[in-house]
């Protein structure tokens, strides 16, 4: 074909960058291909200019061996469940009037409503309050404190809310010796991580201070072994979970493993009988066992120098927030996202509160959202379909430092998970994290009213770049 030839032929022109290009070209006839691409650090200069100084040779060589020592920690990490305790009993730091929280630091004042709902009826659980009313005064006191959970060695679903009175998971990783906590699962949809607060949720929190928490503790004491839970995360991925919305199998391991023990605790037959009944009653029981899981295993991939891996991703429903390993505890924010999904009978989008939550640990680690392939029938709930689960998946090797071959997908050849977000990679390719969530109502009291996805805010990721181009790109 000579070259004058192509102007008698269908020209499909491709394009790169602004619509507008494209949409000019439709309108003189032709049929251009987009791409989905965007440019290099979101096209701020300045990202821009950090990522060549983290690129330089020099640089990139120190980068990426601290990157493979922290993908060796969590890949070598081995969490396992070795106990039950209250949270004042048991997590660094905690206190009679500390409230714990999700997502990066954040005042009373500027939390959501479904956060604010979740801490006044944290506070009538305490004791500390006669009613909400009381609640949200004794909130603006300065009598409580308010701190993130990930700033206490511990996870909260959705507003993450932990007091003192709450029993929480005690999850060793025994490779590195480092423990992580969060609370246990309320189950159902009208419960305080969703910001709902009224008698039968403080009555429920009271049943599972007095009842269900001290059973799970005294079966954990039986078990001397403790539970390797990395290897049943494994297993619940080949059974269909991706351990962040869909635990149907994580939930039946779970509870078959501790079953044994639960009947030999010397609780009556009725509190034992109330105790299945309620772990029966939603597939959400192991839900934060994951979390805590991939808690352990991250945090020992904290504070190595000169890494730009991902230890930590979560939100408030106001400032969503991330650690990098080579910038140690620091936080880097950007606004919360609205979550994209279905919703409940009843609901609109506009009735749904921000991306909250420190359950984005899941796909920190590598589950979740990242492993979506092992578990097509979470599209029932998040929306999409199954192709784009598969899609999704295969997608997050693009920004991750490599796959752990210890929790495989199965409908991918047994591809590990995608581990190790690279914050450099993120930036790179334009490619943001996927997390799969559920949805609170913006109002306190009201509770869970759907499920969907969400990607981080860039600005978190292009503040992370900037610093570490002046720590690591400057040394």
């Amino acid at each position: 074909m000579s070259i004058t030839d192509l102007f008698s032929t269908d020209l499909k022109p491709v394009n790169l960058g602004l619509d507008m290009f494209a949409e000019d070209l439709a309108a003189q006839g032709a049929a251009p291909v987009r791409m989905d691409w965007t440019p290099p650090g979101g096209g701020d200069p300045d990202v821009i200019a950090a990522l060549g100084r983290l690129e330089r040779p020099e640089v990139a060589e120190k980068i990426n061996a601290a990157n493979e020592e922290a993908l060796s920690r969590i890949l070598a990490a081995q969490p396992f469940l070795e106990g039950f305790g209250r949270a004042i009993d048991t997590v660094p730091g905690m206190t009679a009037t500390t409230i714990l929280h999700a997502g990066p630091p954040i005042a009373y004042e500027r939390m959501s409503g479904p956060m604010r709902g979740a801490v006044t009826g944290a506070l009538v659980f305490e004791g500390l309050a006669k009613d909400l009313d009381a609640a949200d005064e004794l909130a603006r006191s300065g009598d409580i404190t308010f701190s993130p959970c990930h700033e206490h060695q511990a996870v909260g679903s959705m507003a993450g809310v932990t007091s003192a009175s709450m029993w929480v998971h005690q999850v060793t990783n025994r490779t590195h010796g480092n423990t992580a906590y969060t609370n246990l699962s309320e189950q159902l949809s009208k419960i305080l991580r969703f910001g709902a607060n009224d008698q039968s949720v403080i009555d429920r929190l009271n049943w599972m201070r007095d009842v269900f928490g001290p059973m799970l503790g005294a079966a954990m004491e039986l078990n001397t072994d403790g539970i390797d839970l990395r290897l049943m995360l494994s297993q619940a991925l080949h059974m269909g979970d991706e351990a962040h919305n869909r635990n149907v199998a994580g939930t039946t391991l779970l509870i078959q493993a501790l079953t044994p023990y639960l009947l030999e605790t010397d609780f009556s037959t009725q509190e034992k009988r109330e105790v299945f009944d309620f772990v029966a009653s939603s597939d959400y029981f192991s839900g934060p066992t994951w979390m805590v899981t991939a808690k352990a295993s991250m945090d020992a991939a904290a504070g190595i120098a000169n890494s730009t891996v991902v230890t930590a991703m979560c939100r408030n429903g106001v400032d969503f927030g991330i650690r990098v390993s080579g910038t140690g505890d620091r936080w880097f924010t950007g606004p919360a996202q609205q979550v994209v999904g279905p919703m409940f009978a009843g609901y609109t989008p506009e009735d749904s509160g921000l991306d909250m939550g420190d359950s984005a640990i899941t796909e920190t680690y590598g589950i979740g959202g990242f492993a979506m392939a092992a578990a097509p029938a979470i599209v029932a709930l998040v929306g999409g379909t199954v192709q784009e689960a598969m899609g999704y998946s295969r997608t997050m090797n693009a920004i991750t430092t490599g796959n752990n071959p210890n929790v495989t997908i199965p409908a991918l050849d047994f591809m590990g998970v995608p581990s190790g977000i690279d914050a450099r990679l993120v930036m790179e390719t334009g490619i943001l994290p996927l997390i799969n969530t559920a949805i609170a109502h913006k109002d306190p009291g009201i509770g869970m009213i759907g499920a969907g996805i969400v990607h981080p805010p860039v600005e978190a990721f292009q503040d992370a770049l900037r610093t570490l181009a002046d720590t690591v790109g400057e040394a």
